[in-house]
């Protein structure tokens, strides 16, 4: 074999990957269609748990050197208003929205530093067998190659132990697998964009109305990024004239729509209409899948880049266990389990803020907590992922640190007295579809 590991996509996912199975002492080949830097459909948000993973990587300085940290967020649902810090994770107590020309850039040059050889620019066009039908390798050009140049000219097979698809929520990898789906939900939201330059708005900010969120983070290069949420039903109304809808979305919340105005909008809006929230069997005879491939949710948690480097620090362990001789096949077996064990709480929680909906509820428990800095942080750290959301929302858990009043005030607007009241949802288990959290309205 040319490689022990090859690796389909660079960017957050795969470039991770690389750069985790290249430090381990594995020969890693790295591919991609892009030629960083580059830039592709992002929420920008790093949680706190990815920016401790980065900062534990050697690449989070880079980040932060022309990123604002974000240490503290409001979180404005119109009648109920808090703000707070995020709990530490390993001494990182704040999230940070790079653009991904950065940030991509950054972890692909990470695992050209630990070893991995990275072709960019390199579209695969097939995945090679052997005749057990077992993956053994890629087949690709070099893009803008073979053009008067003869047919061969740019083209390369390379063979490995182990391809991993790397290559987003339409991964060609896992369809020439024919991976297997489930939890699969239809989308419900789609999202629009675009970066501010003269906008006077804190740091991070998420305006939570019904039928609408919107994040409001500060990025690198003194922009910021500021989305929104809609239902899914509202988008072909909403292309006919994208710039109404935004701002009229934004005009929903406080005085956003008034500040943004003053400001000058620095590139042209972004769509995204279609991501679908499924998970993907992630392993094969010869293949694994990580990040959007793998998994993945609607952005509105803003969790996918977190879930990324989560994901590539499982699935790089338990390859470096399984090529060690622990036997790879039951390695990456294990890898599903820890993945799905770990991303489910996420998926249900993202499922929950994907209704675009506050509950009475709810309301009461962000006014019940907003003058608690400890248990604002708590909830925080929940949206963040620092926090499982399943845990939060087990029975005595919120309504045990909220006392009475909370529960009286719940009585009398006629709400059964849960932790899914306040929560948005039922809690999920490994054990069983974990993924039918069903929402109060309110």
């Amino acid at each position: 074999m040319d490689h022990d590991v090859i690796v389909v996509g660079t960017r957050a996912a795969g470039a991770a990957t690389a750069m985790l199975l290249a430090r381990a002492g594995l020969r890693v080949l790295a591919v991609d269609r892009a030629r960083f830097p580059s830039d592709t459909l992002s929420t920008h948000q790093v949680q706190v748990p990815g920016i401790a993973r980065l900062g534990r990587w050697g690449v989070l300085d880079r980040i932060a050197a022309v990123t604002p940290a974000v240490p503290v967020v409001r979180l404005d649902a119109g009648s109920a208003v808090l703000e707070g810090r995020y709990p530490a994770v390993d001494g990182v107590d704040a999230l940070y929205g790079p653009r991904r020309t950065l940030l991509d850039a950054a972890l692909v040059d990470a695992a050209r530093a630990a070893g991995a050889e990275v072709r960019e620019g390199f579209a695969v066009e097939e995945l090679t067998r052997d005749p057990e039908g077992r993956i053994t390798g890629i087949r690709g050009r070099l893009r803008g190659e073979g053009r008067g140049r003869g047919p061969d000219s740019g083209r390369m097979t390379a063979t490995a132990r182990l391809v991993i698809g790397a290559d987003g929520k339409r991964s060609m990898t896992a369809q020439a697998v024919g991976a297997g789906s489930y939890h699969v939900r239809q989308p419900v939201t789609f999202a629009c964009y675009s970066y501010w330059s003269g906008v006077d708005v804190p740091p991070g900010s998420i305006h939570v109305r019904s039928g609408l969120t919107v994040p409001a983070f500060h990025t690198n290069d003194g922009l910021v990024m500021i989305a929104m949420f809609a239902p899914m039903a509202e988008f072909d109304r909403f292309r006919a004239d994208p710039e109404a809808g935004y701002l009229a979305a934004l005009d929903r919340c406080g005085d956003l729509g008034e500040r943004v105005r003053a400001g000058v909008r620095a590139e042209p809006f972004r769509l995204a209409p279609d991501v679908p929230n499924l998970f993907r069997t992630p392993h094969g005879p010869g293949w694994a899948l990580v990040g959007d491939a793998g998994v993945v949710m609607d952005p509105v948690a803003g969790q996918g880049i977190s879930n990324a480097f989560r994901d590539a620090e499982l699935l790089a362990a338990a390859v470096v266990r399984g090529l060690d001789g622990g036997g790879l096949d039951e390695a990456l077996a294990g890898y599903q389990r820890e993945r799905d064990a770990a991303a489910l709480p996420v998926f249900a929680m993202t499922r929950a803020l994907a209704t675009l909906r506050v509950s009475g509820g709810q309301r009461l428990l962000l006014s019940a907590i907003a003058d608690d800095p400890a248990e604002t942080s708590r909830f925080l750290g929940v949206l963040a992922g620092a926090a499982r959301y399943d845990e939060y929302l087990r029975p005595g858990n919120v309504l045990g640190r909220l006392g009475g009043g909370v529960v009286r005030r719940l009585r009398r607007l006629g709400r059964p007295v849960t932790a899914a009241c306040v929560g948005g949802g039922r809690a999920p288990t490994v054990a069983g579809d974990a993924t039918d959290a069903t929402p109060v309205s309110g």
